[in-house]
């Protein structure tokens, strides 16, 4: 995966890191993809034309997601692609909707 993310393993210094998770959705600012793109960032602009879940992405690219998340905040940063949080940042991940849990375990009892 060193190759993929091009040596890189975090956001450039002097730069907040992303909010990045699974339902952030991807949407591509770049058409035709640039010529000289690694191959794995002009695989993601060509899947991403409509928005894309990260899970989406690293299902359909077979990457693991802190590889994609890597090429993603690179790609963001040239402007390549738009990012669009659809949960609060500031949100703490370890928070839960227990109404939401609540009503997918009474879901999967009654299957």
């Amino acid at each position: 995966m060193y190759v993929v993310t091009g040596g890189c393993g975090a956001a450039p210094r002097g730069r907040d890191p992303l909010v990045l998770d699974l339902v952030t959705l991807v949407v591509t600012r770049t058409a035709p993809v640039p010529s000289g793109m690694a191959p794995e960032a002009g695989a993601l602009l060509r899947a991403c034309r409509y928005p894309l879940s990260a899970a989406e992405i690293s299902a359909y690219l077979g990457l693991p997601f802190g590889v994609l998340t890597v090429l993603l905040t690179a790609l963001e940063a040239d402007g390549h692609v738009e990012l669009r949080q659809t949960r609060d940042g500031r949100q703490d991940t370890a928070d839960t909707d227990t109404d939401t849990l609540k009503a997918l375990i009474d879901g999967l009892q009654r299957l």
